[in-house]
């Protein structure tokens, strides 16, 4: 399983950070998760066919994770015909203003009927012959969830946007031997989740959704301390194998 962080900014994007996006390859087969940016863009720079995108799944609402959205059920919709992607959003409120604005811009053309854009709870979300995700609620907002992905034996877990370690850090990260366990570093600073990353099975940790202006020192020091784990920031075009 390899990852690949296509954006690994806060709320708004920064000169050398965009919005939140990761791609998840297993198999020769690749799943989005956020798409705060126009992920599409990424796809076609690392020459990965976009049919071979199965799965594109948002944590939450929000637009600096949903954004890109829009470009990719676009292309998908008029130019990429052979893609068949399901697309899997945390709130059925998403779904119609997302078709009326594709609608829109094809000048009244209704979607493609077999374009499959469908909704997730918490539990079991995704499932293929190479990839299970588990769907974990968070209290970020009101439709927010963490991501468990197992595959090839590994177990990777996404924690999307948190409240705050001390409130709804994903429990089966203290129940679980993770490979990576990828946390937030927007809405709470770095030695917040240092008390709670202790008490993990991580072998890997890394921040991504970073807010630098905001928690620079604090990250640089932890980033400088030993600590049990590999630990580390994901950056804009970051691969990593798991």
């Amino acid at each position: 399983m390899k990852l690949y962080f296509v954006g690994t900014s806060h709320g708004v994007p920064e000169s050398d950070r965009r919005c939140s996006s990761c791609i998840v390859e297993v198999n020769a087969s690749y799943y989005l998760f956020d798409m705060g940016t126009q992920v599409i863009e990424d796809l076609r720079k690392r020459s990965i066919a976009v049919e071979n995108v199965r799965l594109a799944i948002c944590s939450h609402p929000h637009g600096d994770h949903t954004d890109g959205l829009i470009s990719f059920v676009d292309l998908v919709n008029w130019y990429f015909k052979a893609a068949d992607p399901l697309i899997l959003l945390p709130d059925e409120r998403l779904i119609p203003p997302l078709r009326a604005w594709i609608t829109a811009t094809m000048e009244g053309k209704p979607l493609r009927e077999d374009l499959r854009i469908d909704t997730f709870r918490e539990g079991a979300a995704y499932a293929d012959e190479n990839l299970r995700v588990t769907a974990i609620r968070t209290k970020h907002c009101e439709n927010a969830y963490a991501f468990l992905i197992e595959a090839e034996g590994k177990k990777v877990l996404l924690t999307g946007d948190l409240c705050r370690p001390s409130v709804d850090f994903p429990q089966i990260a203290f129940d679980m031997d993770l490979d990576l366990l990828v946390c937030e570093a927007a809405h709470f600073s770095p030695d917040d989740c240092i008390p709670f990353f202790d008490k993990t099975k991580a072998k890997r940790i890394l921040h991504t959704h970073i807010y630098d202006k905001r928690w620079a020192e604090a990250l640089s020091r932890q980033l400088a301390a030993p600590h049990p784990y590999r630990y580390g920031a994901a950056f804009d075009g970051m691969e990593v194998t798991v």
